[in-house]
């Protein structure tokens, strides 16, 4: 059925305190990977790319609150996102959009796979003709 428009405000309002939440908790581990690494400890690559996410979010994050911030600027936000889908931070990301990360990443996988595949098969044929 259809939402209230009651109900998809306080929807809305939860996946925007659940971004946020989730982003302090980025950077709070983050920090702590910033001072392992002042102190002359080494990172893994995991951690890392942790860091990576958590700072590359941080900068997305400054664009993002003037429309959270700037009054009816907020109903603008899906037409900025249509034209920069990268803008918001990670954290705010919903399901649907992560399922089609993930099938894009998986269709790019299987793209290559069957290029190494043709191209591991017609190295055998060569091979099998040049010998025999």
């Amino acid at each position: 059925g259809r939402k209230s428009l009651r109900q998809k405000i306080t929807d809305e309002l939860k996946h925007y305190y659940n971004g946020f939440h989730l982003l302090w908790i980025d950077t709070k581990v983050a920090a702590r990977m910033v001072w392992r690494l002042l102190h002359g400890q080494v990172l893994t690559r995991r951690e890392r790319r942790r860091l990576l996410r958590t700072c590359a979010d941080l900068f997305r994050l400054v664009p993002f609150l003037v429309f959270v911030i700037v009054p009816f600027m907020e109903f603008l936000l899906p037409v900025f996102l249509k034209l920069f889908p990268e803008m918001l931070p990670s954290t705010f990301e919903t399901e649907s959009k992560k399922e089609e990360k993930q099938k894009k990443k998986l269709n790019a996988k299987l793209e290559l796979a069957k290029f190494l595949q043709e191209t591991i098969a017609e190295m055998a044929k060569r091979n099998k003709a040049d010998t025999g």
